[in-house]
């Protein structure tokens, strides 16, 4: 069974995104996404696309379990800028916790991101993204998604 087998489905998401990264804001968007996964590879690959129907765009998430080292390396695609998003946010599952960085670049600055998978149920989960400027001695979560299972 692979880590991300949990998130097979369909799922009715709850988005809370910060209206303004990097100046402590506690200002949330919140707005309704629907996604649906799948496995491959015998569960050593992930795939969903989620659809933000007040928005306008949709995203898709690859996932692939590097074998030897047991890591995961997440890419992102935005359907309004039609890339796969590098660097690959890489990490993996610990005692039923996925937490996964990379570093990358938000609004011209260097960032240490993170995604963190958690609170996983037969029926509910929790992704969260996180920004850290200072080398992760502080971070600022700016996306929640909750997940509730489809019937």
């Amino acid at each position: 069974m692979g880590d991300f087998d949990f998130y097979v489905g369909t799922w009715q998401v709850t988005n809370r995104r910060l209206r303004e990264r990097h100046v402590g804001s506690d200002d949330w968007d919140e707005f309704p996404g629907i996604s649906v996964a799948h496995t491959f590879f015998d569960g050593a690959g992930s795939f969903d696309e989620i659809r933000f129907p007040t928005r306008d765009f949709a995203g898709a998430t690859v996932r692939i379990r590097d074998a030897e080292t047991g890591l995961w390396s997440i890419y992102w695609m935005n359907s309004q800028r039609g890339v796969l998003e590098q660097p690959p946010m890489v990490g993996r599952f610990v005692d039923g916790v996925g937490t996964f960085y990379a570093d990358d670049s938000d609004e011209g600055r260097p960032i240490r991101c993170r995604f963190i998978w958690s609170r996983i149920t037969p029926t509910s989960c929790r992704w969260e993204q996180a920004f850290s400027t200072d080398g992760e001695q502080t971070w600022e979560t700016n996306w929640i998604m909750d997940s509730v299972r489809t019937a």
